[in-house]
């Protein structure tokens, strides 16, 4: 129990006539009491009520003294714990967050596959049926002699990938898009085997050779690099359209027989045009980059980089071919 003299003073009579001791600006000497330093609240903070931010003389001047839980200039600091850019009390959502990305890689990486799958099958019929019409002397001789099948075999080609491209998704109860990528596959692989019995084995094996390395390169960069060429659509689109004007050109020099390197010189521009296209094929079946191919379109992402590999191996048996004559 104390008494009134015991009592702390006013608030007034402490702030102008301090008794106590202790008190931070003691007078010395009998000396006046200076006056406690104002608080004058900075940019972004408004005045509030007594005893909270922007009151005069409640806190001390910036810089007097330091103590725990405040910064040299006198304003509490709080440093928030962040996890990935996600505050603490929201780790659910960041749980949630993270299964997501986990669950969208897996589904990528099961449709990489899936579609590599598919597109080694194919590359298998293909270069099978290459091998015999290179190596069988009467398939070979026959398909030279009758070339109308080549013909039938392109407009089958035509046909089976107007249809792929425009039928894109996959059916649930008959998988009509595998049986019409067989189709395309064997259409392909004879106007392939055709177009190989004209040249030596040499010039073919050759062509192979270069063809799977370019193949493997072009994969590995694509996994590697951070250059994204699926913005470069446009760009890719008018090299194949020049690229089938310098065609014509060249069928048209041909036939009067002149310039005879100019069909070896429009050869390896066609490899080049159809590697950038099997660089951008190949980011879109990626993912990771502006612009990606569904996962529920393995059937497109296998046509598309198996058209790109068979027409690199086109071009560069032409090149061969020349070369070794």
């Amino acid at each position: 129990m104390t008494s009134k003299l015991d009592n702390p003073p006013p608030y007034e009579d402490a702030l102008h006539h301090p008794k106590n001791g202790n008190y931070p600006y003691q007078p010395q000497n009998g000396t006046p009491l200076p006056p406690p330093p104002s608080y004058s609240p900075g940019p972004g903070m408004c005045p509030g009520p007594p005893g909270y931010w922007g009151q005069e003389g409640v806190y001390p001047q910036a810089g007097m003294w330091a103590a725990p839980g405040f910064s040299p200039s006198g304003v509490p600091t709080t440093i928030p714990t962040l996890s990935a850019g996600v505050l603490t009390s929201d780790q659910g959502d960041m749980d949630d967050f993270l299964r997501t990305q986990w669950e969208s890689t897996s589904i990528r990486h099961a449709f990489i596959r899936k579609v590599y799958l598919i597109l080694t099958a194919q590359l298998a019929v293909t270069f099978s049926v290459v091998a015999v019409f290179t190596f069988v002397d009467p398939v070979r001789l026959f398909v030279i002699r009758y070339p109308g099948i080549y013909w039938a075999s392109f407009v089958v080609y035509i046909i089976v990938y107007c249809i792929l491209i425009c039928c894109k998704e996959p059916r649930r109860r008959f998988p009509w898009n595998l049986v019409l990528l067989g189709i395309f596959t064997l259409a392909l692989s004879f106007m392939a085997g055709t177009i190989s019995s004209y040249y030596e084995t040499k010039a073919v094996f050759l062509a192979m050779g270069i063809t799977a390395v370019v193949c493997v390169a072009v994969t590995i960069f694509c996994f590697q690099t951070k250059v994204d060429f699926t913005s470069c659509g446009g760009l890719l689109s008018i090299s194949a359209v020049l690229l089938m004007i310098i065609g014509i050109v060249t069928a048209v020099v041909l036939s009067f027989q002149y310039v005879p390197w100019l069909h070896m010189l429009y050869a390896a521009i066609g490899a080049i045009v159809y590697t950038l296209f099997l660089v951008y094929n190949t980011q879109l079946l990626i993912g990771n980059r502006e612009l990606a191919i569904s996962p529920e379109e393995y059937i497109y992402g296998a046509l598309s980089l198996y058209i790109d590999i068979v027409h690199i191996f086109l071009f560069i048996l032409q090149v061969s071919g020349a070369a070794t004559e």
